[in-house]
This record gives C-alpha cells, sequence and structure tokens, in this order.
C-alpha cells in the first residue's frame, strides 16, 4: 500500500508549503474555532470564510479534486451523527411524517441547526486537509511538541502513524490468507473467521507494541522525538499569521455587529 497518502503531495514548493508547521497549526486552530463560533443566521460569514480556504488551497498548489475526495469522505460521518437533528429540535414544524407506529415530524430550526453543522464540518475538515496535505507528519509532530502539547499525545499520534501502515499490511495479508482458503460456506462461517481475524490482529498488534516498546528502550528512549530537521520562523511565517488573524479578526467582528 502507499505510504503516503496523508502528505503525498508535502513536499511540493509553495507559499503554503514553506510556511513553518507551527504557524499552520495555530492559524487552522483558530479557523476552525471561528468557524464554529458563526450564527447559524450569518451565511455571508461561511462564504466568507470557504473564500479564505479556498484561497489557500490554490495557493498550496495541491489538487483541488484531491481536497475535495480527502474532505467528503468524512462527511457521511458528520452526516450519520447530525441527520437526527431535525427530528428533536424543537420549533415551527416542516412536515410529519408515518413510520411504522410513530409519528416523526421535522422542523424548521432543526434543518437549519443540520446545514450549519455539515457547513461547519466541511469548512473544518477542508482546513485540516489543506494542513495534512502540505506539512510532512514528522515536521508536524515535531511543531506540536514545540508547541507544549501533551507529550504521551505527541507519541501517540507518532506511533499510529509509523505502525497504521504495517497494521494494515498485517490485515491484507490475513484477508488473502482467508481467500486463499475459502472453499464456500454460508455467511455464518465467514463472519465466524472474520472475528478471529480481529482477535488475532489485536494480539499481534499488543505483542509487536510490547516488541517496539522494549526495543526502544533498550536504545535509550526517554520520551522525546527526535529529528534532524529544524524548524525556523521566518518573517514569512509572521506576516501569514497576522494577515491571515487579521482576516479573520474582522470577519468575527463584522459577523457578530
Amino acid at each position: 500500500m502507499k505510504h503516503s497518502f496523508l502528505d503525498q503531495y508535502s513536499d511540493r514548493k509553495s507559499f503554503v508549503h514553506k510556511l513553518d508547521p507551527r504557524t499552520k497549526f495555530v492559524a487552522v486552530l483558530a479557523f476552525i474555532l471561528a468557524v464554529t463560533l458563526i450564527p447559524p443566521t450569518r451565511w455571508p460569514t461561511y462564504a466568507v470564510y470557504f473564500f479564505l480556504i479556498a484561497t489557500l488551497i490554490l495557493l498550496s498548489r495541491v489538487p483541488i479534486l484531491y481536497v475535495l475526495k480527502r474532505s467528503l469522505v468524512i462527511m457521511p460521518f458528520v452526516l450519520l451523527i447530525a441527520i437526527f437533528i431535525p427530528f428533536f429540535k424543537e420549533g415551527e414544524v416542516a412536515g410529519s411524517y408515518n413510520m411504522w407506529l410513530w409519528q416523526v415530524s421535522v422542523t424548521y430550526s432543526g434543518l437549519q441547526v443540520l446545514w450549519n453543522t455539515l457547513v461547519k464540518a466541511w469548512l473544518s475538515i477542508l482546513s485540516l486537509v489543506l494542513l495534512t496535505s502540505t506539512t510532512r507528519i514528522t515536521s508536524l509532530l515535531e511543531g506540536l511538541e514545540q508547541l507544549r502539547m501533551p507529550r504521551v499525545m505527541v507519541m501517540i499520534l507518532s506511533f499510529m502513524y509509523r505502525y497504521i501502515f504495517v497494521l494494515v499490511d498485517e490485515v491484507m495479508r490475513m484477508r488473502q490468507a482467508m481467500e486463499s482458503r475459502n472453499c464456500g460456506g454460508s455467511s455464518l462461517r465467514q463472519l465466524r473467521t472474520i472475528g478471529n481475524m480481529i482477535g488475532t490482529l489485536f494480539i499481534r498488534s499488543y505483542e509487536r507494541g510490547e516488541r517496539v516498546y522494549t526495543a526502544m528502550l533498550a536504545r535509550g528512549f526517554d520520551g522525546h522525538s527526535r529529528t534532524l530537521n529544524r524548524l525556523n520562523f521566518r518573517s514569512a511565517d509572521a506576516c501569514f499569521g497576522i494577515g491571515f488573524g487579521l482576516a479573520i479578526i474582522l470577519t468575527s467582528v463584522f459577523n457578530f455587529l
């Protein structure tokens, strides 16, 4: 499998790529916070924030189709959680429907909250996709550690990104072995086989984690992740941070006024 599916475009040359990972992380965090604070009726504010993130995507030279595909992958999970809001939100009824023995009603306020949730989630996902597409994961983790993020969280993210490919490869080998030995049978038998595979994968992952941790301790691991690359905060980062921050602040002030 491809081992760079998150940051496969991080080696491109653009203004966004050259920014310090700490600058980009703080900017994305501020952008997500500003998006979540938008009132439900302020649709022009959504347009302004979409214009900001779309401009950065164009400047980054990351393929637009790639960004859209990555962002839309998460939307079904958001929709699965938010789809019930129109049925439970109180307000003016937009329509009533009979479902077996129950009668459910959809309210206008619930539909408004649903659309706001989807738009906010999509804008936030766009910013995260832009961050991971223009920054190497190792540099981003180093920036998080220098921003005094919890060391345990940074190490968990580091190991997750390092060994998720190993686990996926293990699953693919187990699946290939199962298909090569499959001689038919009922669906119940196949479900039992899949359950055994999940249990085996858990045991192998636990044992691999123990071996990796023991090997790290033998090599002097003390909880710090060390890299040869050093992060440099330049004048371009300061200009971008000030400009992007002023854009968010002015938009928020206009929004609440």
